[in-house]
């Protein structure tokens, strides 16, 4: 069975000014994908061309892909994969006092080439102001607490921010100030959902680079150390200057 549904980027949700954020769009489009696929297997998100703000866009839903449309142009596509590539996406956590002692290093308060992106963009108020900063050993980390508005009817935080969460640690496991970059794929799986207000820590590490590609990973932790979700992200190399 296919399903069809609008969707609208509102500019709160934006990565680069005039694009919706990476991580934001895969979650709406992955999650629309998990809720239909079968068990053992965890979407994965192509983002194929910057994300329109501000359009009605159409998501297309069936059992192993979930396609998000502009006219004919294609903008995100989800498939179902196998779970087990999602095995070595656990990073080795730190506790929550370390995670904000590495907020204070955090890159993007001084140079972020998105300095409005919803995840982790210090002019972004409405968004979920991550600060993941440099462990000094390929890893990054930092604290969240989930706001209310993020929240079901049933108090969970919505999986969309789940996925929202999971990009930009492992974004700043590069060096964005040499090699600007914007996600370009995105394999996640929520083990679990986090209360609002649930204090958080969000792990990145930096797996490979290649050419203009760069593969990391991220791992949200609850209070209590338990792995609530975890990614693997592949980034692509841009000039930012094209984005905004």
């Amino acid at each position: 069975m296919t399903t069809r549904e609008v969707v609208r980027i509102a500019p709160r949700f934006r990565g680069p000014a005039h694009s919706g954020n990476g991580g934001y769009v895969a979650g709406t489009v992955g999650t629309a994908l998990a809720r239909v696929a079968a068990d053992g297997t965890v979407p994965r998100v192509r983002l194929m061309v910057p994300p329109p703000l501000r359009l009605d866009l159409e998501l297309t839903v069936d059992a192993d892909t979930a396609r998000l449309t502009n006219g004919d142009a294609v903008v995100a596509e989800a498939l179902a994969v196998d779970a087990a590539n999602l095995t070595d996406a656990a990073i080795d956590p730190v506790g929550p006092d370390e995670a904000r002692a590495a907020e204070s290093s955090y890159r993007g308060l001084s140079n972020h080439p998105f300095p409005g992106c919803f995840a982790c963009g210090p002019e972004n108020t409405e968004g979920l102001q991550l600060r993941p900063g440099p462990l000094g050993d390929g890893r990054t980390a930092c604290t969240w607490h989930p706001a209310a508005d993020l929240a079901g009817e049933d108090g969970l935080v919505d999986p969309v921010y789940l996925w929202a969460a999971l990009d930009c640690p492992g974004g700043w496991t590069i060096d964005l100030d040499g090699r600007p970059s914007v996600l370009g794929q995105m394999t996640a799986c929520i083990d679990a959902r986090p209360p609002a207000g649930e204090p958080c820590v969000v792990m990145g590490r930096l797996l490979t680079e290649d050419g203009r590609k760069t593969h990391t990973a991220t791992t949200l932790y609850d209070a209590d150390g338990r792995i609530l979700a975890r990614a693997h992200q592949t980034w692509l190399l841009v000039d930012p200057s094209v984005f905004n």
